[in-house]
Formats: structure tokens, sequence, C-alpha cells
């Protein structure tokens, strides 16, 4: 009864942000990071399209059956697609799915079309049957070409230097919190390829169940484009136990983290996955991550563009605001050194840097009001993140 009343509550509190004039998108987006959600698919198309800016008033006609024949990609589209047959719900006729599968191939390459500048990848089409499966095709049209002139942009280069370099935060992050982890890594030598997967299609790929999928979706839509690997690397703190008892050697390592668990907590996961981008913003983790990559061509930099869907909004101001409120109400409960801890966060101290995260995990729900990032932050954010 608890749960249903909670639910009817969220469900109230989305349809009032997206009746109000203008659309209150801040409180779409905390709708979306926090438990659960957007709930259900039905909402997901009302606010999908809200969180990234794209106008269902004026969506794009259905491509043509000439794209086809003008792609350079056709022919590798097509063995993708085909191959996608586990990313369909099971039991669905063989007609609506090979229909689906048809619409799948027709959207990728209309968005290829329309974005020269774009480079099809093995994996793309994980990412587009989730947009197709939930909202249609002439929505997810709409919807993908928004997302790959900006989170996917990366990706889609025609080279694997900016994919490369986003994965380099990977380790960073994993240092942070829990450094034996990331010694033992670095020792094993495992590198961050396991992860590529899990980045370039945001799980799709990787995941079986399609609500854990969409759930994460809501989250990504909703945060930074760099959301994805901070939750890269809560799945790998949360397997803490599992690597360190990995034999430390590049193979074993590795089909360890490559064999991603089904049954991960994933509240909890994104939660903390909040948490560390707040308390670890990108900006702090660059020196560290840094490589040869242009600032102009990552999705960092094309997200500032989404200024214009919220240029009422000083969402820097009031993510630094809101964590500093929390971070007195800390005070009050547990003591200036203890905030103080949480400010410095001390590098030297394997134990220190692990009180600090369980504190930090507790604050899980602050965080999630705070993670608001994403069309506030970047905008406003104005940070070398690649520089």
């Amino acid at each position: 009864a608890d749960f249903d009343a909670k639910k009817k509550r969220k469900v109230a509190e989305i349809y009032q942000a997206l009746n109000s004039d203008p659309i209150d998108v801040a409180t779409l987006r905390r709708m979306a990071i926090s438990e659960g959600g957007l709930l259900t698919d039905e909402i997901r198309r009302k606010v999908w399209p809200k969180l990234l800016s794209v106008n269902t008033d004026d969506l794009p006609p259905l491509p043509g059956k000439e794209l086809r024949e003008d792609s350079k990609d056709y022919q590798q589209v097509l063995l993708d697609v085909r191959r996608s047959l586990r990313r369909f719900p099971p039991g669905m006729p063989d007609d609506q799915r090979e229909g689906l599968q048809e619409e799948l191939i027709d959207i990728i390459l209309h968005v290829l079309k329309r974005n020269p500048q774009l480079h099809y990848y093995q994996g793309y089409h994980d990412i587009v049957v989730t947009f197709l499966l939930v909202v249609g095709d002439r929505l997810a049209t709409a919807l993908v070409e928004k997302l790959s002139t900006h989170h996917l942009r990366d990706f889609m280069d025609s080279t694997m230097d900016n994919t490369k370099h986003i994965l380099n935060y990977l380790m960073p992050i994993i240092d942070q919190v829990n450094p034996e982890v990331h010694d033992f890594m670095q020792s094993a030598e495992v590198g961050t390829i396991f992860a590529l997967s899990w980045l370039i299609t945001w799980f799709g790929h990787v995941l079986s169940d399609f609500r854990h999928v969409v759930r994460l979706y809501d989250f990504f839509l909703a945060c930074h484009p760099l959301m994805p690997i901070y939750f890269a690397a809560v799945i790998v703190l949360h397997r803490e136990q599992e690597v360190l008892d990995c034999e430390c050697d590049m193979a074993s390592v590795h089909h360890l983290l490559s064999q991603i668990p089904q049954d991960l907590p994933y509240e909890s996961l994104i939660s903390k996955a909040g948490d560390l981008f707040v308390q670890f913003p990108p900006s702090e983790l660059t020196k560290e991550a840094a490589q040869a990559a242009e600032a102009e061509r990552t999705a960092a930099s094309t997200f500032k563009d989404f200024e214009l869907a919220s240029v009422q909004q000083r969402p820097d101001t009031v993510l630094r605001q809101r964590f500093r409120e929390r971070l007195r109400g800390e005070e009050r409960l547990r003591g200036e050194e203890r905030t103080k801890s949480i400010l410095t966060k001390p590098r030297t101290n394997r134990f220190v840097k692990l009180a600090v995260m369980g504190l930090t995990v507790a604050l899980g729900a602050a965080a999630l009001a705070v993670v608001k990032s994403a069309l506030e932050w970047a905008p406003k954010f104005e940070l070398e993140i690649f520089p």
C-alpha cells in the first residue's frame, strides 16, 4: 500500500511538471533519477523528449526505402539488426519483430544520412532499439538523432580516440573510492576494454531484462553525458570482493568483469553513481584521465547546446548550494571533523576513504536530488573536461 501511494504521488508530480508552463524540466529530471525512474513506458514517451529538448509537434517524416540503396553502412547495419533477436520481448510474434527490425534499420540509416559527420559503430543499434520499443519509430528517430549529436557523439567519431578517453575516467573514479581494487586491477593490467560494450550501448547490450535497461536510460538521459562511466565504476566497486579474490592476471580479471551480473541492485548503484559524480566531478579527474583529445569534438562540449532548453535555470549554483546545505546538516549531526573529511577526500588511507564512501552512500537520496545535472549542469559548468 505504501509503495502504491508513493508511486501515485510520483506520477502526479510528473504530470504536474509536464503540465506546468513552462514545462518543469528540472523536476522531470529529478523524477527520472530518483528511485524507480519514470515508472512506465507511457510516461517515458512524454518525458524522454523533454529531457532531450525534442519538439514532438515537429517530428521528421518517416524515411523512405531509398536510404538503403544510398547508404555505405546498410550491410553492416543489416547484419547487426538481424543479430538483435534477444533485444525484443520474448514471445513477440515473428512478423511483429521483423517489422520492428525493418524500422530499426531505417531509423539508423536516416540519422546517419542527415548527419554525415557521424559514423556507425557496432552496438549503436542496441541503443536505437530501446528507443524504438518505448516510443515508436517516428519519435525514436527524432530522439536518437538528438542523442547521437550530443551524448553519443564521441562514440560516433571516425576513430576510437574519444571513446578511449572516456574509458580512461573509469580507473581514476575507482581509485578515489577503493585504491585497493584500483591497484589490483593495475597490477593485473586488465585495462578498461571490458567496459567498452557497457559504455557504447548504455548497458543495453549486456543486460537481459528490458526493465533494467529503460531504468538506466531514464537515469542517463537526465544526467551529464559522462554518467555511464560513473555507473560502470560503481558496478566494479560493487564487485570488490570478487575482483580481489580473482587471480591477478589480465585474462582472469577481464573474464570476471566482462560477465556482468544480471541481479545488480540497480537503485542502490544509481544512487552511488550520483554520489560519486557529485563528490568527484569530471573536472577533478581530468588530469588523470586526460589524453590528446580535442575538446570541441566531444559530447561534453556539444552538450552545451542544451543551454537553450534550460536558460532560466542556474544549475551550477543550485548544485553547489544544495550540496553545501546537505553538508551543513551532516556537520550538525556528525561533527565538524567528519564533514571536513568529506570535503578534503584524503587519498592516503583506504579505510578513511571507505568511511567517507559509507557516509556518501547514506546521502544517496540527497545526491539524487543534487545530481539534477544534465541539461541544467553542463551548459553552465565552465570546465575543461577534455583539455
